[in-house]
């Protein structure tokens, strides 16, 4: 009986814990975007490899696409 003691306090300590590391994640904005995630699955990967790219590499990739090859002759 007298592990009661300590366990009641030590479960609202553990309690208490708990709910402040979950308020910290809410302001932290933790929970903010919940649909991008399970979105990014159905986006394909050569899209998803642009996105990751900075905008100048994106202009010299389709620069270097569009330039049509030179006649040698």
């Amino acid at each position: 009986m007298n592990i009661l003691l300590l366990l009641i306090p030590l479960s609202l300590i553990l309690l208490g814990a708990a709910i402040w590391a979950f308020v910290w994640a809410v302001r932290g904005g933790q929970y903010e975007d919940l649909d991008t995630p399970a979105l990014d699955i159905l986006v394909d990967d050569d899209l998803r490899s642009e996105r990751r790219q900075s905008p100048a590499q994106r202009v010299t990739i389709e620069t270097v696409q569009s330039v049509p090859p030179r006649d040698e002759g």
